[in-house]
Formats: C-alpha cells, structure tokens, sequence
C-alpha cells in the first residue's frame, strides 16, 4: 500500500511515521520518503489492514495529512 503524506519536514518526520504504522498488527515494514512524500506499507500475507487504521497512525505520529496515493 502507498500513502501520499503532506506535513513532513526531515527524515525524522518519516521515523516518527514509520515506527508508528509498524505498530499496527499486520504492517510488516513501512518505508518513508519525506523528499517525495511517499510511504510505502508492506503487509504481512492475509494481514487484515485497511487504509483509514494506516491514515490514522500517519496522524497519530504528529501533524501530518495522509491520503492513498493514486
């Protein structure tokens, strides 16, 4: 799954976001991008995972803004 993220400012930015989304049962890696915006989510096989749990750990992580990224 990939998320497009506004709000980011540094690599610690996308740390926050990242040690967050991995939190979440399921989630077996997420890797943050703050230049480009991007967070890519890798999923456990049958992990039961759906966008708004990973748009609202973004928002949990600071002030951030998350949508799918199209």
């Amino acid at each position: 799954m990939v998320l497009r993220v506004e709000g980011m400012h540094c690599t610690s930015c996308g740390l926050s976001i990242d040690d967050e989304l991995e939190e979440i049962p399921g989630v077996r890696m997420a890797g943050t991008d703050f230049r480009s915006g991007r967070t890519v989510v890798r999923l456990e096989e049958d992990a039961a995972v759906d966008m708004a749990e990973l748009v609202a750990a973004v928002q949990r992580a600071g002030d951030y803004q998350a949508r799918p990224a199209d």
